[in-house]
């Protein structure tokens, strides 16, 4: 199959480049549900953003480090609104500039200054020991924020003896309407979520803050720690959720195309291929894929083949799966099972894979491994 996301359903919590993210997932097959977990407040008008502004024109920095495009243009754009872009840049184009990636290298160089040094790693630490590895004794360092401050970057630069310019260009706060983001909450502790992909560390911290008000962090936690992949475009993202020991898979690249692509290699390698009535099965969230070919399910659907593949090859009860069924908020009787697994089969379109155990229950009739060899014979 081409379309490795095909069955599975991924949350997207950025606010920015969220539709650039929504329809990568969606081309690879995934269904994407948006709740953006922030906003991006401008400081064009800021009264902090002027005067420190002013005061890199007055005193230029000895070095300035930009950590990310949006914010540096930003910066810029803010100046030429007030008239005093061209002395900003006059002053910021003598200082050693760094860049913390490529995009913030390409705003730094937009604007018409030298070319910055940039972290083969794109990460704040290498960057943060670029700047240590040399005398700072009384230098001045512009250092821009993306939307949080820097502590510890600032203090280990203040420990060295420069005196820190805090640049606050832009900052994050709740989104207007939390709406979405509650309706993503919610599915997530459901578990009706495959995926959560995070693309800022504040988005995490959100979706994490917003859970403890609504008093169901532990149950957004249960779900993250187990059948719910988290997915984070770096490190740096990913540190709220590892605050509380939550694992994610994040791409060697921290780049959204590249999370894609981490995402579509671990994600079938969560669901195993089960060989069942001379069929491979594989459960992918709200679908199935019976030999290459996807049947979508109900969830009542979807509630039973989980249960059963949980077991393969052995027998549930109509009592557990009916159990398994309220869980799910459906109906929880034996008659409701009964009729459940009668729509199942007709979605998979083969009848036997589901096969009925008189008086016991349900099984999926598994079979030996095609391509393993077979054991011998005991003597």
């Amino acid at each position: 199959m081409s379309e490795e996301l095909t069955g599975y359903t991924v949350a997207v919590t950025a606010a920015r480049r969220a539709e650039e993210l929504g329809t990568l997932l969606e081309r690879r097959g995934a269904r994407v549900v948006h709740g953006p977990a922030l906003r991006i407040l401008p400081l064009s008008d800021d009264t902090e953003l002027r005067r420190v502004t002013d005061a890199c024109i007055a005193q230029p920095p000895d070095a300035v480090v930009a950590t990310t495009g949006i914010g540096f243009r930003g910066w810029v754009e803010a100046a030429d609104g007030w008239g005093v872009g061209t002395e900003l840049l006059a002053a910021l184009a003598p200082a050693r500039l760094l860049a913390r990636g490529p995009k913030a290298r390409g705003a730094v160089r937009a604007a018409g200054l030298p070319d910055p040094w940039s972290p083969g790693s794109e990460s704040s630490a290498e960057l943060l020991e670029n700047l240590l590895g040399g005398p700072l004794e009384g230098s001045r360092i512009a250092v821009q924020l993306h939307g949080q401050p820097l502590p510890d970057f600032v203090e280990a630069l203040e420990c060295a003896g420069a005196k820190v310019i805090e640049v606050p260009v832009y900052r994050w706060t709740a989104p207007a309407d939390i709406t979405a983001l509650e309706n993503l909450l919610s599915a997530v502790c459901a578990q009706q979520i495959d995926a959560v992909t995070f693309t800022s560390a504040p988005a995490a911290a959100s979706l994490l803050s917003l859970a403890a008000e609504r008093g169901c962090r532990e149950e957004l936690l249960t779900a993250l720690r187990g059948p719910v992949l988290a997915a984070c475009v770096g490190p740096v993202t990913h540190a709220p959720l590892a605050d509380h020991g939550v694992a994610a898979v994040i791409p060697e690249r921290f780049r959204i195309g590249a999370l894609v692509r981490a995402l579509c290699e671990t994600l079938p390698m969560r669901s195993p291929t089960l060989p069942v009535a001379g069929h491979d099965l594989q459960l992918r969230g709200h679908a199935a894929i019976l030999d290459g070919e996807v049947k979508q399910l109900s969830p009542q659907g979807t509630t039973l083949l989980r249960a059963l593949a949980e077991r393969p090859g052995r027998v549930v009860s109509r009592r557990a799966l009916a159990e398994a069924l309220h869980c799910a908020g459906g109906a929880a009787d034996e008659h409701a099972v009964e009729q459940a697994v009668a729509r199942l089969r007709s979605a998979l379109g083969t009848p036997q894979l589901v096969q009925t155990v008189i008086k016991r229950g349900y099984r999926l009739p598994l079979e030996p491994m095609r391509d393993s060899p077979r054991c011998a014979d005991p003597l």
